[in-house]
C-alpha cells in the first residue's frame, strides 16, 4: 500500500500522532520524581518512532504502532490508578491507544 491511507487508516495516523505529542506534553507538565525528564523521554518517545520506518506501507506502520501501544495502554491504566495529578494525561493515553487498536481491527478484512 502507498501512502494514500483510507479514512480509518488516517484516523489512526492521527492517534498514533497525538499519542506521540501526549508523552512529550506529560513530561513536560508533570516531570518524574524517580528520573531525569530526558531518561524518561529516551524511553517514552523513540519506540512510537521506530514504526516510522516502515511508513510508506500504512498498514504495517499501524500495525507497529498497534503493537506498541499495547505497552502505553498498560502504563495509562496503571498511573490513571495510582496517579492523582495526572490520571486526566492517562485517560487521554488510555483512550489513544484503544483509538489505535480499535482502527487496527476495523481495518481488518477476512479473505474469502
Amino acid at each position: 500500500m502507498s501512502l494514500a491511507a483510507t479514512r480509518t487508516q488516517r484516523i489512526g495516523l492521527a492517534a498514533w500522532a497525538a499519542l506521540l505529542v501526549l508523552q512529550a506534553l506529560w513530561y513536560a507538565l508533570y516531570p518524574p520524581v524517580s528520573i531525569p525528564t530526558w531518561v524518561a523521554l529516551a524511553l517514552s518517545v523513540p519506540p512510537l518512532l521506530l514504526p516510522l520506518l516502515s511508513l510508506p506501507n500504512v498498514t504495517r506502520a499501524l500495525l507497529w504502532v498497534g503493537i506498541l501501544a499495547l505497552f502505553y495502554f498498560c502504563h495509562g491504566v496503571s498511573e490513571a490508578w495510582s496517579s492523582t495529578s495526572d490520571r486526566w494525561l492517562a485517560w487521554i493515553e488510555i483512550a489513544l491507544t484503544l483509538l489505535l487498536i480499535g482502527t487496527l481491527g476495523v481495518g481488518v478484512r477476512r479473505r474469502s
